[in-house]
């Protein structure tokens, strides 16, 4: 089996966490995801489809006007990427700066992103975060 291009594949996880979460440009897992894409770990560890993850996006905006997600890492292997990455934001609600961070693995299929699997760290107030160790 012959895999696509890995610059190429890790070019689109980044650019999909750029649009979608970065730009607040919902349309990005449209045209990203496959139709049938399945996220493994979706809100509240259940399996869900892009609409969900849509929806659940659209509310983290919401609550978080400025979310941020920085891509630190990536490694790529076969039709798979996976990244570590840094989310940012303000808490709309109390104005307290939150930060969390995860492991994402992306399958990639004809050039779309097929399957999501993450592990997230719960999101902590980012100065509670500076001061424990």
């Amino acid at each position: 089996m012959a895999f696509p291009d890995l610059e190429r594949n890790t070019r689109l996880v980044v650019d999909h966490f750029e649009a979608f979460v970065n730009r607040r440009d919902l349309g990005a897992i449209d045209r990203n995801m496959t139709a049938d894409f399945l996220d493994h770990d979706g809100p509240n560890g259940r399996q869900v489809d892009r609409a969900a993850d849509r929806i659940m996006m659209q509310k983290m905006h919401e609550l978080y006007p400025d979310l941020q997600v920085r891509v630190k890492d990536t490694v790529a292997q076969g039709d798979k990427v996976v990244v570590r990455n840094l989310w940012t934001a303000t808490d709309g609600r109390t104005g307290q700066p939150v930060e969390f961070h995860g492991f994402v693995m992306w399958r990639i299929e004809e050039g779309k992103i097929a399957e999501r699997w993450a592990t997230v760290t719960p999101m902590q107030e980012a100065s509670a975060q500076a001061l424990s160790w």
